[in-house]
């Protein structure tokens, strides 16, 4: 136990400190390590202990350099945000919300091929609803996924603000969010004295790691800074996007399968309780199969499935979409395994 909370005390000072220069990412080097000493429910709350004060210290260090409009404008509406995420995180699954995170970062790729010689903007006056809508978005997401830092990493970059405003501002910004979020794992009992223990290990190593990356960030030229900050994200982005599709796959039960002959080539696609199928035929066309339920069905239709399933142990309905033709129903009837189709 030892050994591995060294190993967690060292890790914690090496991803604070790529989080500090890359704007994030923390996480992705401490839920490995954190996975190995506490159970998966309990991990979000000794991490977050670790994330608030390391805000705190980056904001002791470089509270000079917060920028006070962004921050004024950002913590009001991130606040009641991230309590509707919270809220709401009981009703969205949020693998699909991480899904459409992964493809936003995995979309800075192009920044770290542009040209350093491109004209640097100046400061930007960026409109109040913006910087609004900006902490709204930030609160909401880190309420339902738990994390939002690489996220909005671009929207500090293109502001036009220094490394050290970026780092101070940053933390300025998420110290509130990280506090609810705290008090909300709290509340539903998501902790326990050895999962405070290792917060503790994590946020003292969080401190260190803020009082020490202020002598690192003077070797780091302002473009350096930029493109690290990218490629974190953008690394972030494939990590979340591979990690997250596979949870969905295996949650949803989502399937792809092929078979082709020499007149008929299938495509059937699974997902939940869906089956779409499309079929290429040499003669017919293409045409578009949707599995359809028995509620969904009225009138001469819903009469032809109840006569059906007295006489078969299943009755299974597709809906059938074809160019240039009338759309069609097929039933499919199995008894002892034998099927029979109907089309109406």
């Amino acid at each position: 136990m030892i050994l591995k909370i060294a190993l967690l005390f060292a890790g914690t000072i090496l991803a604070f400190w790529i989080s500090a220069i890359c704007g994030g990412g923390a996480s992705l080097i401490l839920i490995p390590i954190l996975n190995l000493l506490l159970p998966t429910s309990l991990v979000p709350f000794s991490l977050t202990v670790g994330t608030l004060t390391s805000s705190a210290s980056r904001i002791a260090v470089f509270k000079q350099h917060i920028n006070w409009k962004i921050f004024l404008w950002f913590v009001p509406f991130s606040i009641p945000a991230v309590l509707l995420g919270a809220y709401l995180i009981k009703y969205v699954n949020p693998n699909y919300l991480q899904l459409i995170v992964a493809f936003f970062l995995i979309a800075n790729l192009p920044q770290l091929f542009a040209s350093k010689n491109k004209p640097v903007e100046t400061n930007k006056e960026y409109p109040k609803s913006a910087l609004a809508l900006i902490g709204f978005s930030a609160g909401f997401i880190s309420g339902i996924t738990g994390a939002v830092g690489l996220l909005f990493n671009r929207f500090y970059l293109k502001f036009s603000l220094k490394k050290e405003e970026i780092v101070a501002t940053r933390a300025a910004n998420e110290v509130f969010l990280h506090l609810i979020k705290l008090i909300i794992y709290i509340s539903l009992g998501l902790y326990s004295k050895t999962a405070l223990w290792l917060g503790i290990a994590i946020a003292v190593a969080a401190i260190v790691s803020s009082y020490t990356v202020k002598y690192i960030l003077p070797h780091l030229s302002e473009n350096l800074f930029k493109k690290i900050g990218y490629a974190a994200m953008v690394i972030s982005g494939i990590t979340l996007l591979t990690s997250t599709s596979g949870r969905i796959i295996e949650q949803d039960q989502i399937a792809i399968n092929t078979s082709s002959t020499a007149k008929k080539n299938t495509y059937t696609m699974n997902w939940k309780d869906t089956r779409i199928v499309l079929e290429y035929k040499v003669n017919g066309g293409v045409e578009i199969e949707k599995s359809v339920k028995p509620e969904e069905l009225s009138g001469q239709l819903k009469e032809k499935y109840h006569a059906l399933i007295e006489h078969y142990d299943e009755v299974h309905i597709e809906k059938v979409y074809a160019l240039g033709k009338n759309t069609a129903h097929e039933f499919y009837c199995y008894k002892n395994n034998v099927l029979t189709k109907f089309k109406a």
